[in-house]
């Protein structure tokens, strides 16, 4: 069967479409027809930088953590059905699990010795045919088509909500998001379906971003210049825009950094000036990265009760896998990227 594996290549990463065994049987009682794969930020610097952790005894990893997959076979006591559409669930607990991990939140593991599939030290969904543990899967609606391979990264934005959410303790009037790639526009999706006042930045001008800001009934900016007033929370989506997430965030409001940038893009922020802001405000500052089953379920919940035409917009690039190449170029003005492996 044919894969996209990331194998290490001088200071960085090379990806290879070839062939690989049929998937391992002890990676799970599940196997699974890939049917799309999306790319994200994550794949982009795995390969700019090579992968950080290969699986044992290999020269490659297979990449994709995004997923979207159709059940081939299922034992059953599965509770799932050849035909069922699932998504995987990306992070593995250490064998020997801390105290978060053994009570199934596994996203706060304190001792790090996890895996996650396509990224640290197991391989990803980016191959025709996968096979996974019944507990790692989430079933998702058919009818969200192609749309639920953003279950995974609206997961990450489940979780951030919900922090939000425990820390500011008063109706989140208004919301701002700071980065219109699919995390951040996901997470304006997010607020809007929560009644708040949303309002997003982001450096591109025209195109599809504005347009689907737009369409949920949120205010699109392209500078922080053009903001007026405070916000209930704030979504930092681009990772260079830190300094300002701070400042923007209202008294006893809440800061949720999604995004990790360059340091050089950060700008200098002044410690002493953050702390005091922290302090005499009562702001709070969180970041998530990751995610569990509880979030990826709540993320399903939340495409489902969208408009399908705006989740369909979000998937600005859609390629067959002999052009999957294509998915891993930059370019500020698109929004999602995905490799159809199947019809």
């Amino acid at each position: 069967m044919r894969a996209l594996s990331i194998h290490p290549h001088g200071n960085g990463g090379r990806v290879v479409l070839g062939d690989v065994p049929e998937p391992d049987p002890t990676d799970g009682t599940l196997l699974v027809e890939a049917l799309a794969l999306g790319v994200c930020g994550t794949d982009r610097e795995i390969v700019l930088r090579g992968p950080r952790a290969l699986p044992a005894g290999r020269e490659g990893l297979i990449l994709g953590h995004e997923s979207l997959g159709r059940v081939l076979e299922a034992p059953p006591e599965a509770g799932l059905a050849p035909g069922d559409h699932v998504v995987g669930i990306v992070r593995r607990p250490d064998p020997v699990p801390c105290s978060f991990c053994a009570a199934g939140q596994f996203d706060l593991c304190e001792n790090g010795r996890f895996t996650e599939r396509g990224i640290l030290g197991r391989d990803g969904y980016g191959s025709e045919r996968f096979r996974i543990e019944p507990e790692y899967v989430v079933r998702v609606d058919p009818a969200l088509g192609l749309s639920a391979v953003l279950v995974e990264p609206a997961s990450v934005v489940a979780k951030a909500w919900a922090q939000l959410e425990r820390a500011v303790r008063r109706p989140l009037r208004r919301a701002l998001v700071l980065g219109a790639g699919p995390i951040g526009l996901l997470a304006a999706l997010f607020g809007a379906q929560r009644g708040a006042e949303v309002h997003v930045v982001d450096r591109v001008g025209h195109g599809a971003k504005p347009a689907q800001t737009r369409k949920i009934g949120a205010v699109y900016h392209t500078s922080v210049d053009d903001l007026h007033g405070v916000f209930d929370v704030v979504i930092e989506c681009c990772g260079a825009l830190v300094g300002e997430a701070v400042q923007r965030a209202a008294p006893g409001g809440a800061v949720c950094l999604v995004g990790v940038g360059d340091a050089r893009t950060v700008g200098a922020i002044n410690l002493a000036d953050l702390a005091r802001a922290l302090i005499s405000q009562n702001k709070t500052v969180m970041g998530t990265v990751n995610s569990n089953r509880l979030h990826f379920e709540a993320a399903h919940d939340a495409l489902r009760s969208a408009d399908p035409a705006w989740l369909d917009g979000l998937l600005t690039d859609r390629l067959s896998l002999a052009d999957w190449s294509a998915a891993f170029e930059t370019d500020p003005e698109r929004i999602k990227a995905v490799i159809r492996f199947a019809a």
